[in-house]
């Protein structure tokens, strides 16, 4: 199933002082989704937003929330994130709670599940809830920091969802999520990849025009 190519700019690496200018960015630059990563200092080394921030982002916005969860407990949280607004909500394989039924509490809300894998997660981790997902999130970077360098040894398992997704005539996208720019968008795109999550190289880009449309265009 092919998807229209999705850029998300990641509000992680927009300036924290003044969030809502790093959604009106996005927005004047005609853009549909932005990416909310939700880091619990457990998980991940590092701490960033809650419900409060999405709902407050969510009255001001009718941009489409991607929600990444890199919580412990991902299972335990998703019920103030689905009343925050989140419109996407994805969850990580790592950590050990029930899967299946969370996705499906997600599902059940009305809203688009998917899940998600670190860079040494093995692909075949996502096999069992690719039927159920509306989206595979595959990390290019290991979660917690903006600004590392993309990790080419994912390139094969975004082209092994996309094979799964054809045999089995599935219909989740394929985001990528770490390291994103001009250099390696097109090897993800060619491997399969229809969503693009871009922080850094979007928010630092000076023609952000010139970018999302090379980084689409790829």
């Amino acid at each position: 199933m092919l998807h229209s190519i999705q850029l998300a700019p990641s509000l992680l690496a927009a300036d924290h002082s003044n969030l809502i200018e790093g959604i009106k960015v996005i927005e004047a630059n005609e853009l549909k989704w932005v990416h909310l990563d939700i880091m619990d200092g457990h998980f991940v080394p590092n701490l960033s937003f809650g419900p409060q921030l999405i709902k407050d982002l969510r009255s001001k916005s009718d941009l489409f929330f991607d929600v990444h969860l890199m919580l412990d407990n991902p299972h335990q949280y998703i019920t103030p994130f689905i009343e925050a607004g989140a419109d996407q909500i994805t969850i990580h394989l790592e950590p050990g709670y029930p899967v299946e039924d969370t996705l499906k509490q997600i599902k059940s809300a009305g809203i688009n599940c998917g899940v998600v894998l670190n860079p040494d997660t093995p692909i075949e981790a996502a096999k069992p809830y690719l039927s159920i997902s509306d989206i595979v999130l595959v990390m290019s970077v290991v979660p917690g920091f903006g600004g590392q360098p993309f990790r080419e040894d994912v390139l094969p398992k975004i082209k092994q969802l996309a094979e799964w997704r054809a045999d089995e005539n599935f219909a989740y996208r394929i985001e990528v999520d770490g390291g994103v720019d001009l250099s390696n968008a097109p090897q993800c795109l060619a491997n399969g990849a229809d969503t693009l999550v871009a922080g850094t190289s979007f928010y630092k880009a000076e023609d952000k025009q010139a970018f999302v449309q090379a980084l689409t265009a790829s």
